[in-house]
Formats: C-alpha cells, structure tokens, sequence
C-alpha cells in the first residue's frame, strides 16, 4: 500500500510493509515504538540520530533501532518500502546499519507494500512475510555508508562544522583551535569515539556527502570539488576504494 499518511503506531501487525513516495524528503525528528528497515528502492535516503549518520543509495536499506529520535532526508526524489517489525521479533535488529539489499528482497518487500496493513492478513500475505523474515538476517551489513559522530562537546563542535561545510580546508590543528582543544587531544576523542583516526573520519564524511549529492543529479566533478577534492580523478578512487565501483557504475 503506497500511502506515507499511514501512522504506523496504529498498525496492530507485529511485521508490515509501508510503501511511498516522495519528491524530496526532509522530515522532522521523530521516534518510533517498532524497529523500521527502511529500503530504498530509488533515490537516496539521508537517516541522521543524534549519535550517527547513514546513507543508503539504491537497493539498500538503513535498519533503524525502536525508541531512537531520528529524522530522514533526501534532496531528490526518493522511493522507499519501509518494513515495520515489533520489538522482540525474530527479525529484528540488534544495531542500526546500512545493508545491501538484493534482488529478491526488493521484490518480496514491493510485494508486501501493496497490501492494506489495516486489514487481516491473508494466506498469502502471511506466507510472504515469513519468507521476507527468514531472509532479514543474510542481508550483508555495508560499513562505509555509516558514520558515528563523537559524543564529547569539543570534538562534536568538530564534527557538526565538518558536516556543514564537508569541503572546508584545513587540517585538525586549524579545527582544534576553535574547540578550545589540542590537535592531540581531538585526535585521541575522535579515535576512541568513532573507532576512526580524523582522517578517516573526515573522509568518510564527504564520501557519504557525496553519496546523497550523487543521487540528487550533481555531476561527479561538481561534487569533486564541493566536498573537498582538488581533483577529480583522486576522489574517484577514493569513492572505489570505498565502494568497489566508480561513482558511474555505482549509480547505474
């Protein structure tokens, strides 16, 4: 059923899917009771937490945790199939991520999106939400569409100044300064509250970036250059290094 209206809180089925459409997507902040796998089925979708940021381009999916305030975003038409599981399910999750989704998944969940969660459930729709169950846990988990933000105050004013401008030059001594912290000590918070080096960090951050900018049309020189690359030919094999294709093949 493609219908965003639907309040999924008002659904009493333990597992079902919601299909929709949308131009562009910029939602509130918001929480829900039930763990949500949120597939893209076009477009690219944009998942911010407090904590966190995920990107999920085109037969992907972002499994969201219940209970956690979250917002969506996209900046170009997107179309998504999202499945809605009680807490305690067999399939749900146990951490949010990003996860690739093939072939016959995207059908199964197309297929579960055009029945009416209202109604009771058939045979059919049964035995097909039991085959998109038991095939839940085999999707592969994709680490570099993900990013944990810092949670200390300093190294976060890093990073929310990084992920509003992903193209601003300058190294961490130059950002450090104006979080009132040493190169040093940034470096030590960021390793130990993300599990990746600055660097590493950074680059994920415009990889993601250039991700969500990639999907809305932008070319990959424009984005190139928007997210801080001098060249393009250098953030193309960083986007391969990454993603095992270039962005061409990645989006085609």
């Amino acid at each position: 059923m493609s219908d965003a209206s639907i309040d999924p809180d008002s659904v009493a089925r333990t597992a079902f899917v919601l299909g929709a459409r949308h131009r562009a997507l910029d939602q509130p902040w918001r929480t829900q009771r039930r763990a949500q796998f949120v597939h893209v089925a076009q477009g690219v979708l944009s998942v911010h937490t407090e904590g966190g940021l995920w990107v999920a381009p085109p037969h992907h999916a972002v499994w969201m945790l219940p209970g956690v305030p979250h917002r969506m975003s996209s900046s170009a038409a997107v179309t998504l199939r999202v499945l809605h599981v009680d807490v305690g399910a067999p399939s749900a999750p146990t951490r949010c991520g990003v996860v690739a989704v093939d072939r016959l998944m995207d059908e199964l969940l197309g297929a579960a999106s055009a029945f009416d969660p209202h109604a009771p459930a058939d045979d059919e729709e049964s035995r097909l939400m039991a085959v998109i169950a038991d095939r839940l846990p085999r999707l592969a988990h994709v680490p570099p569409l993900s990013l944990i933000y810092p949670r200390d105050p300093r190294a976060r004013l890093i990073a929310d100044t990084l992920a509003a401008d992903p193209g601003r030059p300058g190294v961490l001594d130059d950002f450090a300064g104006f979080a009132a912290i040493t190169a040093r000590t940034a470096a030590r918070l960021f390793t130990k509250e993300t599990g990746l080096t600055f660097g590493q960090w950074r680059q994920q951050l415009r990889l993601l970036t250039a991700l969500s900018r990639l999907g809305a049309g932008a070319s990959v020189t424009q984005v190139a250059l928007a997210v801080g690359y001098s060249d393009v030919s250098s953030f193309i094999a960083v986007f391969r290094d990454a993603l095992g294709e270039t962005p061409a093949r990645f989006f085609r």
